[in-house]
């Protein structure tokens, strides 16, 4: 059970930045929002999970449920599972090729309104029959997406507004103030900041105004060791 929770918003969300983020990316598929916003989504299971499952389960609402077929969603999705860039050769066939490793894959269309209240809504959840990991994002157009669930280690976090997000799982109760100076000395600005904290550990989850410097993502790298650091 998570116990003592903190949700702070600490800056207004700007969704778009640029007329690049309308236009979507260089990618493989038919639809931004369907196809690279897919990948995008599977892409955030993927370092959520941080390797491959051996089982994954895809739950689409509304406009995703009810077109995922025929715009590339379930492929894109898949590819982003894999670890697929956008624009890979390879994107069209992950399924084909996920299948080859031996992950068996279901795609479910639920009826009724997304709960993240958002036609393109997809509900990722990967296992390997030792841990699992679960995700709800949706594909606001662009390739751009914003993840609103996340499951992870005994966590259930609630999300709002774009990426990046920088999730810290640790045993140390300090390891919140470690991130915000690395944040304040990269003038890095923080959008919303939540924390959880179950009998042993914390999750502390960081949205970002901005990508982070290279400098910034080494420095969190070296603490790997103290923390498991997730960069979406």
């Amino acid at each position: 059970m998570n116990i003592n929770v903190a949700s702070i918003k600490e800056k207004k969300v700007v969704k778009y930045k640029s007329c690049f983020d309308v236009i979507g990316p260089v990618m493989i598929g038919p639809s931004s929002s369907h196809t690279a916003g897919a990948l995008a989504i599977g892409a955030v299971a993927n370092k959520l999970f941080q390797g491959l499952p051996k089982k994954v389960v895809v739950r689409y609402y509304e406009s995703f449920a009810e077109t995922h077929k025929g715009h590339g969603t379930d492929f894109a999705t898949i590819a982003g599972i894999l670890g697929f860039a956008a624009d890979d050769s390879k994107v069209p066939d992950a399924i084909k090729i996920a299948k080859s490793k031996g992950i068996d894959i279901t795609f479910i269309e639920k009826s009724g309104d997304s709960p993240a209240g958002h036609p393109n809504t997809a509900d990722v959840y990967l296992e390997d029959g030792s841990r699992s990991i679960r995700t709800m994002g949706i594909s606001v157009g662009g390739g751009l997406i914003e993840i609103k669930h996340v499951e992870i280690d005994g966590f259930s976090l609630e999300l709002q507004g774009p990426l990046p997000v920088v999730i810290a799982i640790s045993e140390r109760a300090d390891f919140e103030f470690i991130l915000r100076r690395i944040f304040k000395q990269y003038d890095v600005e923080i959008n919303n900041f939540h924390s959880l904290e179950d009998k042993t550990k914390y999750l502390y989850a960081f949205a970002l105004d901005s990508l982070l410097p290279c400098n910034a993502q080494k420095e969190l790298e070296n603490l790997s060791n103290i923390a498991n650091l997730i960069i979406l």
